[in-house]
């Protein structure tokens, strides 16, 4: 009779019985992606009325439903409201998408559900109950379509108040944008994306503040809302999340601002607020939302290689945001911290990183480089454009950002089939390769003996 090893993760309730769960995740997004590019396909999806090339409705879905931005047609002009609608939906079940199965699949690596959602990666044999997998549904729903409602109403109002769109109009441009900023989508119903509203702080800022929220990851947002007062229960988690975010956020502005503050293409012609309100929309958008109130064309250099740096790293775990996360960047962090400081282990606070986090967080990070040069190797064989110019397009692709040095539509058919793979890999892949790591971590009943080697 075989029975289970000790050590072995049980089977999740209710994923089929797949021999590894987290092929749901790439199951659940290609059927997205599918019906989104057979809707879009539709000659009704079209502003003229005929049917759309399939590889333009293929990247947009892909792009829509891995919540990334980049488009090969512009979207108010190309799509009619119908393909418009079609690509919200997909950005709503793309954004609801990943942050429950995110966190659901960090609750079953965990094996609890803690009343202040600490999910760490442990190898626990609690199973979880039918309940516990119900209410955190519940709850990410509500919370995103309430934080949505309350966005949408903010834009909407300043659409229409402050630029003068009928209220139908701004309702509907209001809600779009809500909800594509909550998602990091980045999808814009403007062909400039929101260069047109830069000098308008209230449209900038929220847009800013719902990208920033979306991007958390529910697990630390659940925390914050039980917790909120007493900072020193917070998880290691939430502790990353909120300090690199904040570290990278400040950082990104300065530098994006000093690099672009006198280029005329950028924001040499603007006033000294305007200049600082961009600096941190760029940043904001960098990790990793997509959009853009400057021309990202014109970049600099300088400013080029710093977004690059901002969307490879991106924003919290199971949160709408792409990138190898800020948790997987602190992780790594620490550990050369605790190296250069000949430490025995790696320490966050008072709570100790166990090795297999870091392993994980080092295959992730090199997982992710390695697919970024690989795709970027593929492209510059494909296209006659510059290192940096390709570089940029499939760091944003991978990381799910959006942003585009205005390359996308040049690319052939082959090239934007490259971004379209890096877009679904770049969605699912830390996820759904964190999660394997995690449970096929087993233990081992015997060790070899040690050798150590040359380093450097």
């Amino acid at each position: 009779m075989l029975t289970r090893k000790a050590g072995l993760p049980r089977q999740a309730p209710g994923l089929g019985g797949l021999r590894h769960p987290t092929q749901v995740i790439a199951v659940a997004f290609a059927s997205a992606v599918l019906l989104g590019s057979g809707l879009l396909s539709l000659p009704v999806a079209t502003a003229s009325g005929t049917r759309a090339p399939y590889l333009d409705a293929l990247f947009t879905s892909t792009s829509a439903v891995c919540v990334t931005g980049l488009i090969t047609v512009d979207t108010p002009h190309y799509w009619s409201t119908f393909g418009e609608v079609v690509i919200l939906v997909l950005i709503q079940a793309g954004g609801l998408g990943i942050m429950t199965l995110a966190t659901l699949f960090a609750v079953l690596v965990s094996r609890r559900l803690g009343l202040r959602a600490r999910l760490l990666a442990q190898a626990e044999t609690k199973a979880l109950s039918l309940k516990d997998l119900r209410r955190v549904v519940r709850n990410i729903v509500l919370f995103s379509l309430g934080s949505e409602i309350v966005f949408a109403a903010a834009l909407g109002t300043e659409f229409a108040l402050g630029h003068a769109m009928t209220p139908g109009h701004a309702l509907y441009q209001g809600l779009f944008h809500a909800v594509s900023a909550f998602n990091n989508a980045g999808f814009s119903l403007h062909s400039d994306s929101l260069m047109g509203y830069a000098d308008d702080p209230w449209v900038t800022l929220t847009v800013a503040a719902a990208v920033v929220l979306g991007g958390l990851g529910f697990p630390v947002l659940f925390e914050l809302r039980r917790s909120w007062r007493r900072p020193r229960t917070w998880s290691v988690l939430t502790r990353v999340t909120l300090a690199l975010t904040a570290v990278l956020l400040l950082l990104g502005t300065f530098v994006l601002t000093a690099a672009e503050y006198t280029n005329p293409e950028t924001l040499g012609p603007m006033p000294t607020w305007q200049k600082w309100l961009a600096g941190l929309f760029a940043s904001v958008n960098a990790r990793t939302a997509g959009f853009n109130g400057i021309d990202t064309s014109e970049q600099g250099p300088e400013s080029l290689m710093a977004t690059d740096i901002l969307m490879f790293i991106g924003g919290g775990s199971a949160g709408t945001a792409g990138g190898i996360k800020v948790t997987t960047f602190g992780v790594l962090a620490f550990v050369i911290w605790a190296e250069i400081r000949g430490e025995p282990g790696v320490r966050v606070g008072r709570r100790r990183i166990p090795e297999t986090n870091q392993r994980q967080a080092l295959a992730i990070a090199l997982v992710g480089i390695a697919a970024v040069l690989l795709a970027t190797f593929v492209l510059l064989g494909l296209s006659g454009y510059r290192l940096d110019r390709v570089l940029f397009e499939a760091i944003s692709a991978f990381s799910t950002v959006g942003l585009s040095t205005g390359i996308t539509d040049g690319l052939s058919p082959a090239g934007q089939g490259v971004l379209i793979a890096l877009m679904f890999i770049g969605r699912i892949g830390p996820l759904t390769l964190a999660s394997a790591l995690a449970l096929r971590h087993r233990a081992r009943r015997y060790e070899l003996p040690e050798e150590r080697t040359i380093v450097g």
